[in-house]
């Protein structure tokens, strides 16, 4: 399972996350140099600080998994970002969390439940979009 395989792995803001205390956990394959990870990157800060509005009482939580080439590159882009985010150094887990997914591009969001691991939705980039526009949070989708 994808979340036991970052159990002891995720960090927010220099301290260990707990995934199993959420509902729904993303999984955000994205990288610095990466322009259409750069555009969406804000869009989804958007998204991710507006649980509220779009799923009341679903914990929700991103991890960020990165594909820059070094820990600088990782640690710039990552300072931009709200949410948690594998380790850098975690690269043989990023390398099966992206094979186990098929990201074959980025920028890539993997919508998953937090109680049960099950993906919820693989193509989750376009949904946020979608919500974001929509100004609503599909619970029917993702919602707990």
């Amino acid at each position: 399972m994808a979340l036991e395989k970052l159990s002891g792995k995720v960090v927010k803001k220099g301290k260990d996350v707990d995934l199993s205390e959420f509902d729904v956990v993303g999984l955000y394959f994205s990288a610095h140099w990466c322009p259409p990870c750069r555009g969406f990157t804000p869009e989804l800060a958007k998204f991710y600080e507006t649980p509220g509005e779009r799923a009341p009482g679903t914990k929700f939580e991103i991890v960020f998994i990165s594909s820059d080439r070094d820990q600088g590159s990782f640690d710039e882009y990552y300072g931009e970002m709200p949410w948690a985010a594998l380790k850098f150094d975690e690269r043989d887990t990023k390398t099966e969390l992206a094979g186990m997914f098929q990201v074959r591009g980025i920028p890539t969001l993997v919508i998953l439940d937090g109680k049960t691991g099950e993906t919820l939705d693989a193509q989750a980039r376009n949904t946020v979009m979608e919500m974001i526009d929509a100004k609503d949070f599909n619970k029917d989708k993702w919602g707990k």
